[in-house]
């Protein structure tokens, strides 16, 4: 049973876990969270426009969206971190001061906006086309067709998709320690990583994995219950009298109706 041991010893040291649980809630949780909202939110924003002008009749706006897609969903997440997190240090430096923080978040955004981007063009393109057509029977324009009418219903469409995206986020926020993060701004891995070293066995970035399950497996469950309400179109049944009133309606509104009743 040594090798029992050796393995309790190693990933479940309940102490080191104990030691390492203040750091990991105040400062491990707290800007991995900050982090992957904020990628998020301007991912989306980014996502959107890219989105936009993937499927615009222009293709001065439809081929730089294809490009911007292509270059940062084709790129290791890790390479785009270091590009922009050691390529714009100095600038950075001037705007932001000596965090890498906010570079991080940038890397994070450009990313994530190109697979939002791609997600967003998929549910707007899966909007039937009549919608379109109609709006623009009823005298709409091309652009407001889309805003009022297709991209509220593409945006529905999507959401266990950019769920996902989220849980993806939360993943590769791991990997902007590359960055090398001051002490306040360290996020879980990069805590665990750092009392797994003190300690001298990795029971600390166990502990930090748990946390990283607590976030990702509940938003998990969340994209299936997205998915029965809104992908599969799954709704209340109605009730037995509902088509009764229905052909009531009908047959009051029929012309045979109507000319008996004059």
């Amino acid at each position: 049973m040594d090798w029992l041991n050796t393995i309790i010893r190693t990933f479940f040291d309940f102490g080191a876990m104990a030691e390492v649980l203040p750091q990991l809630l105040a400062v491990g949780l707290l800007n991995t969270l900050i982090i992957s909202v904020a990628a998020t939110v301007i991912g989306v924003v980014l996502g959107m426009v890219v989105a936009v002008m993937g499927i615009s009749p222009s293709r001065w706006l439809r081929i730089p969206a294809r490009i911007y897609t292509d270059l940062f969903r084709g790129l290791p997440a890790i390479l785009t971190i270091l590009l922009i997190g050691q390529g714009f240090a100095r600038l950075s430096q001037s705007i932001f001061g000596p965090s890498p923080y906010p570079l991080g978040i940038i890397a994070l955004s450009l990313i994530a906006s190109a697979y939002i981007g791609e997600i967003f063009r998929a549910g707007i393109q899966s909007v039937d086309k009549g919608q379109g057509e109609a709006c623009r029977a009823l005298g709409m324009s091309y652009g407001k067709s889309m805003a009022l009418v297709v991209i509220p219903q593409g945006i529905r469409r999507v959401l266990p998709a950019l769920v996902n995206q989220f849980i993806a986020i939360v993943k590769d926020s791991s990997l902007v320690y590359f960055l090398g993060l001051l002490v306040s701004e360290r996020e879980l891995f990069r805590v665990g990583q750092d009392a797994a070293v003190l300690s001298g066995n990795l029971s600390p970035l166990v502990m930090a994995g748990i946390f990283y399950l607590i976030i990702t497996v509940p938003l998990t469950h969340l994209v299936n219950y997205f998915d029965t309400r809104f992908r599969t179109g799954k709704r209340r049944p109605s009730a037995p009298t509902s088509g009764l009133n229905e052909v009531k309606e009908l047959d009051a509104a029929s012309p045979l109706t109507t000319g008996s009743n004059t």
